[in-house]
């Protein structure tokens, strides 16, 4: 039931390469005392044999030997910390444009993106590319950090340069809302403490923010989804549950559902947890739905309310991000998991791919390259039961994997 409480924030970093992200992160456990001290003993260590005026709290993130050798961040570093506030769940995703796809993959669950941008530097193609991303991925809430501002004298006309800059850009995106804070990670400013060297600026530091945004709203309690993970059965005390995480809405006891895609009628009797049966289940809870008949029910089936069906079609179009070497192009031939339902898919047709300077689509293009994003025409194998992805994240994404390596090559969110 931990899960479910909003006092729970997912967040991911993104931005450009030498931007931060490690750092601040660093930064909010040690100054939010979530650090061991066995563990900053060891990075203070680190830090005296490469010779750092100061302790280096981009160590605390960046575990691979790669990462430490050549100060960058290469995979995705999830951390967890809390304050009396909230429970924190933190994704540190790289900056490199050849690591896009493990951004994609560490942003697609976060209520929250921190964009960083360098005071310096001001608001790069990689910012963009980590931004629209972040909102692709329907990630509602932005929180633009300008880092490094000692190395601006703390510059307000600086800080108010870069903001007007990424407004103009932010113009073109899908996004709740968007704050943002100057900042010095290596130093603290405006991170959990305000900052004495910039008195200008009037908001809250950025750990205020984090742990005030409210995401209760992010979620779709409208329309319920149940996607059937696994069949439970127990042949002594005759019990048949189906077990899966709530996707959406809300499910009671006596509610008449739909099956699919047999579209079979009953009701729920009965909702199971852990720790007993529940009057109630919303999403993201994980419970065991019992039903009043028996009705053939299986692994990647979809349980929801008899008046808000999803669709149910074997033919969509999707934005892709392309996560492989090998182009995707029309005739491709791939395995497609969405939710809990596994189907085969044939690409029919790359309809665009967006210029991530302008965010314009180019309807001319013919194949989406690595790190490409662009829409695409699917037909599956067999019906899916889905939403666009901007009403439902859960049931609105899929992945496309290559049968042949078994490697995932691509995510999609459904139009």
């Amino acid at each position: 039931m931990a899960l479910a409480s909003t006092d729970l924030l997912r967040l991911a970093t993104a931005g450009s390469v030498d931007d931060g992200k490690s750092t601040l992160i660093g930064r909010l456990l040690f100054d939010a005392k979530q650090v061991l001290t066995d563990q900053l003993e060891h990075v203070e260590e680190a830090s005296r044999r490469r010779g750092a005026g100061m302790v280096d709290l981009s160590l605390l993130v960046d575990g691979l030997r790669a990462e430490r050798e050549q100060g960058i961040t290469i995979d995705v570093a999830y951390r967890y910390f809390a304050t009396p506030q909230r429970t924190f769940i933190i994704a540190d995703t790289p900056g490199h444009v050849q690591y896009t796809r493990n951004m994609v993959t560490g942003a697609s669950t976060a209520d929250l993106a921190v964009i960083l941008v360098d005071a310096r530097k001001g608001v790069l193609e990689q910012s963009k590319r980590h931004a629209y991303i972040s909102t692709l991925l329907g990630i509602p809430h932005l929180a633009v950090a300008v880092n490094k501002m000692d190395l601006v004298d703390y510059s307000e006309e600086t800080f108010d340069a870069i903001v007007r800059d990424f407004c103009d850009f932010a113009q073109g995106l899908n996004v709740r809302d968007i704050a943002y804070f100057p900042i010095s990670a290596k130093h603290g400013d405006n991170v959990v403490e305000p900052s004495e060297n910039m008195p200008w600026y009037g908001g809250t530091p950025l750990l205020e923010h984090l742990e005030s945004v409210e995401v209760a709203d992010d979620r779709n309690l409208d329309e319920a989804r149940f996607p059937v993970q696994w069949v439970i059965r127990d042949h002594e005390s005759d019990y048949r549950g189906y077990a899966g995480q709530v996707a959406g809405g809300i499910l009671r006891p006596g509610d008449e559902v739909l099956v699919l895609p047999s579209r079979t009628r009953t009701r729920i009797s009965r909702l199971d947890t852990f720790d007993g049966p529940v009057d109630e289940a919303f999403a993201p809870m994980s419970v065991t739905m019992l039903l009043e008949d028996e009705v053939d029910v299986s692994r990647g089936d979809l349980i929801c309310h008899v008046d808000d069906a999803p669709e149910l079609e074997r033919e969509l179009v999707a934005t892709i991000c392309w996560m492989t070497d090998a182009p995707l192009r029309a005739g491709g031939r791939y395995a497609i998991k969405h939710a809990t339902h596994a189907a085969r898919a044939i690409v029919e047709e790359v309809v665009d791919h967006v210029d991530i300077h302008t965010l314009k689509s180019d309807p001319g293009a013919s194949e989406l390259g690595l790190n490409d994003i662009g829409r695409v025409h699917l037909r599956t194998s067999k019906p899916l039961a889905f939403d666009p992805y901007s009403r439902n994240r859960a049931t609105g994404s899929f992945i496309l994997i290559d049968e042949t390596t078994n490697d995932t090559v691509g995510a999609g969110m459904i139009c």
